[in-house]
């Protein structure tokens, strides 16, 4: 599992915890998060995340 990282605000998203924030199941992942998928902290969208190494 990885972990992703928005580009503007710094929130990670974390393939193995979710986004219950989001409604997003853990395990679900980044690849598999809807297209209109957001940061739910400044809303920008997937284009913006960069995958951590």
């Amino acid at each position: 599992m990885s972990k992703y990282i928005c580009g503007v605000c710094g929130w990670e998203y974390d393939e193995e915890l979710g986004a219950p924030e989001k409604n997003i199941a853990a395990g679900t992942r980044f690849e598999d998060l809807p297209d209109d998928f957001e940061c739910p902290l400044c809303f920008v969208g997937k284009d913006q995340f960069t995958k951590e190494d």
